[in-house]
């Protein structure tokens, strides 16, 4: 009894984790962002990279835009 319950819940972990593959293609598709959304908009980050190129610190930048510096740091590698 116990060995055919533990197929079933294997067979609907496949099922699902297809399921969830699947939506997530379409998803990206159709253009949806997947994950968290940004903190900062396309003008602050242009913003950002042009004081960062400026000469203004990793850590006042964070500061005044209220984010990590290590978001500002990602932000200017890229």
């Amino acid at each position: 009894m116990i060995d055919v319950l533990d197929g079933l819940a294997s067979v609907e972990r496949d099922l699902i984790r297809t399921r969830t593959a699947e939506g997530r293609s379409r998803a990206t598709a159709r253009g949806q962002h997947m994950g968290r959304p940004s903190k900062l908009t396309d003008a602050q980050k242009a913003e950002a990279r042009r004081r960062r190129a400026q000469g203004a610190t990793l850590k006042e930048l964070a500061r005044s835009y209220d984010v990590s510096p290590s978001t500002i740091s990602r932000l200017t590698a890229s």
